[in-house]
């Protein structure tokens, strides 16, 4: 219990740095801090709210925990939407806002607490109201230790494991922002102009708080992540990377009664097996390609066979599996075939429905899509792998479970006999015939570019955020890449920050392709050849070179500035 405690904290912890974070400091720092260091006037001191501070972090630490252990089930038992906490406490930030603008206003709020001793849900004493609020708001960065906690509330199965991991987790997250609370006050108490213009703090803090909730609104905060790299993403990946650490989330969570059974299926098995009921799919952000975009839950599907695909859209190995799946989809819809596209995004302009939308335009799916940014479902299927597919028969119980690509012919084969045992006597279409491009055993493996995620660096300098210019070694290595030039290395990508920055890299494949992002050109040299691609518009998977046959050889790839390299993949 003590080390599941200590998970929560130290994951909270850097969530409670990261960049999500920064959409709330000047909130807790005006209204939080700033307003909580007393007044002065015509010489007099008043007293300090010493607790004001206190209480706004109390107040999130509490109402983020009770809402994302029991929002979803309270929500479901009152059968309201799922986003009402949401706008709720939107509405709170804005009313408390106004008020710290327009005391009348402020006075019409506490009128209903008159009877509360020294009116504590005021503006201007209490900051407890002000903290649930912020609480309901804030969605913190996605990691391990909050899917865990996300899925057991979702699920229904709260344990004490489970609470202990929310309330240090939540702990964890709010103490770098009362360090911001007391610093405001600090810096407050030592300028005196703060403590003769509390009129204008309060405004301010009032204003804030409004802008805050009006970019909550349109997503502001997703925005700034995707612009602001994100400094704790090596921390974050220490810890989900870590068995131990994923071990002890198992009991916060990550098993439960709906996805206990899921390790009766064997990986990549050729026959059916029985692997108990499919797990629920939860937490998603909303889905597309369903009528009126409805979300669709696996008890409405009874009758029907369901194949529940993990992809997502920039992933080499997903690209080739997918046309698999729509021809399956295509040929077998009609003969009791459901496909279920749960998108479970791997980088940041991942979770941007837009991108995901025309990425699913790009491969032909017209089977539902779910966008499972938090990882929710993926955590709920106990899911590592892009792509994997889970087969359910018509009754609800998982049969197959397939991971990473390849077997198609043996996943189609069981679909076949699942539909036919749904449906006896029934007709169905001929098999589909979609080439099988998995690559083979001697391929170069997937090459990530980030430092916390880098493999195949052949280069002599150390790769990490810290070093900045970079020069090819005197040997490279087979399957292995080296920079050349000035490059910004960040927690997901590369970027070069002057011209006639490049990479070279030696590879064993057939094709080879890169996951770039942003706007301009790319140059690639193979063989004394070069050719140019232009990189715009939605982030994707960009072809380097194709031949025919598996060949080694060397190439280098210039980027233009403005450009962000994720990673190389291999065909």
């Amino acid at each position: 219990m003590l080390t599941l405690a200590l998970i929560g904290f130290v994951g909270g912890l850097i969530t409670g740095i990261s960049p999500c974070i920064l959409p709330v400091l000047p909130v807790i720092f005006f209204s939080g801090g700033v307003q909580s260091a007393g007044t002065q006037a015509d010489g007099v001191e008043k007293p300090v709210s010493r607790w004001r501070p206190y209480l706004v972090i109390l107040g999130l630490v509490v109402s983020f925990s009770l809402f994302t252990l029991i929002g979803s089930l309270l929500l479901a038992v009152l059968h309201l939407p799922q986003d009402f906490i949401r706008w709720a406490g939107l509405v709170v930030l804005v009313l408390v806002g106004v008020g710290l603008i327009f005391p009348r206003f402020e006075s019409l709020l506490e009128k209903p607490f008159s009877w509360i001793p020294q009116r504590s849900v005021g503006t201007e004493r209490g900051g407890f109201v002000l903290g649930i609020a912020l609480g309901a708001v804030y969605v913190p960065c996605a990691g391990p230790v909050l899917a865990a906690i996300t899925v057991a509330g979702s699920t229904g199965k709260i344990g004490v494991e489970t609470i202990v991991l929310t309330l240090t987790f939540a702990v964890g997250a709010a103490l770098p922002l009362l360090v911001f609370a007391l610093a405001g006050r600090g810096v407050a108490k030592r300028v005196k102009s703060f403590r003769k213009h509390q009129r204008g703090i309060r405004m301010t803090g009032g204003i804030v708080m409004i802008a805050l909730a009006v970019g909550l609104v349109f997503n502001v905060p997703q925005l700034l992540q995707r612009v602001i790299p994100d400094y704790t993403s090596v921390l974050q990946d220490t810890i989900g990377n870590s068995s131990q650490v994923q071990d002890k989330l198992a009991l916060g969570g990550l098993v439960n009664d709906q996805n206990k059974n899921l390790d009766k299926c064997h990986n990549n098995a050729t026959t059916l097996e029985s692997c108990g009921t499919a797990p629920d799919i939860t937490g998603i952000q909303q889905w597309f390609n369903t009528p009126n975009n409805a979300a669709i839950s696996l008890d409405s599907l009874r009758g029907r066979v369901v194949l529940v695909d993990f992809w997502a859209y920039s992933c080499i190995n997903c690209q080739r599996s997918v046309p698999h799946v729509v021809a399956w989809d295509k040929a077998y819809k009609a003969a009791g075939l459901t496909v279920i596209g749960v998108h479970s995004p791997e980088y940041s302009f991942e979770k941007v429905p837009a991108n995901v939308k025309a990425g699913a335009a790009a491969l032909g799916i017209k089977y539902p899509v779910a966008l499972d940014n938090n990882l929710a479902t993926w955590t709920n299927y106990r899911n590592r792998y892009w792509p994997a597919h889970y087969l359910i028969d018509a009754s609800g119980t998982v049969r197959n479970v397939q991971f990473g690509e390849g077997n198609y012919a043996n996943t189609e084969s069981l679909i076949r006999e699942l539909l036919t045992d749904a449906r006896p006597g029934s007709q169905l279409p001929a098999v589909t015939e979609v080439a099988d491009s998995t690559p083979k055993a001697n391929t170069t493996e997937e090459t990530y570019l980030s430092p916390n995620k880098v493999v195949n660096f052949g280069g002599d300098e150390k790769y990490s955020s810290k070093t900045t210019s970079f020069s090819y070694p005197a040997r490279l290595a087979a399957n292995s890449f080296a920079l050349k030039g000035a490059w910004k290395l960040d927690g997901q990508y590369i970027e070069p920050t002057a011209s006639r920055a490049s990479i070279k890299l030696n590879y064993s494949a057939s094709e080879v392709r890169m996951v770039l992002a942003g706007k301009g050109t790319v140059t690639v040299e193979v063989n004394g050849t070069s050719s140019t691609i232009q990189v715009s518009g939605t982030p994707k998977s960009y072809r380097l070179l194709k031949t025919d046959t598996l060949d080694k050889g060397t190439l280098q790839v210039s980027l233009g500035s403005g450009i962000q390299a994720y990673s190389f993949t291999f065909g």
